[in-house]
């Protein structure tokens, strides 16, 4: 099993949650690891999904996209700005009312065919607490 916090991997160094500013709500990432990734992972799928831009981007456009459910945010990204769809800058992405992770898999953030993903402009950033 390998567990993230804010995109950093939890070391078997028994260091104490606190010491990764985690806190009571955090949110820590599990995956578990298996021997044979071929056999369990199912196959990747096509998926055809709506990209909708925020008003300050493109006048509010929605841009179907075809994608396999094993690419990632980052290659959702990547192919929209080098198609030209969106200008170079920071980007959120959205499904479900969740930001998305940039290195997870469409298919880990549950998103189907006909869903809406909803890109801004922007960061995060997590804040002390």
């Amino acid at each position: 099993m390998l567990l993230f916090f804010c995109g950093i991997e939890l070391d078997e160094d028994f260091r104490n949650l606190s010491e990764y500013g985690i806190h009571e709500f955090s949110e820590i990432i599990v995956f578990l690891k298996t021997m044979n990734r071929l056999r369990d992972d199912p196959p990747s799928r096509k998926l055809s999904v709506i990209v909708q831009t925020s008003s300050s981007l493109l006048n509010a456009a929605t841009i179907p996209v075809e994608m396999k459910d094993s690419s990632t945010v980052n290659d959702l990204r990547e192919l929209l700005l080098s198609n030209k769809i969106l200008p170079q800058e920071d980007y959120l992405f959205i499904h479900k009312q969740r930001i998305m992770r940039d290195n997870c898999s469409l298919r880990w953030h549950g998103v189907e065919s006909g869903d809406f993903l909803y890109v801004f402009k922007g960061t995060v950033s997590r804040g002390e607490y």
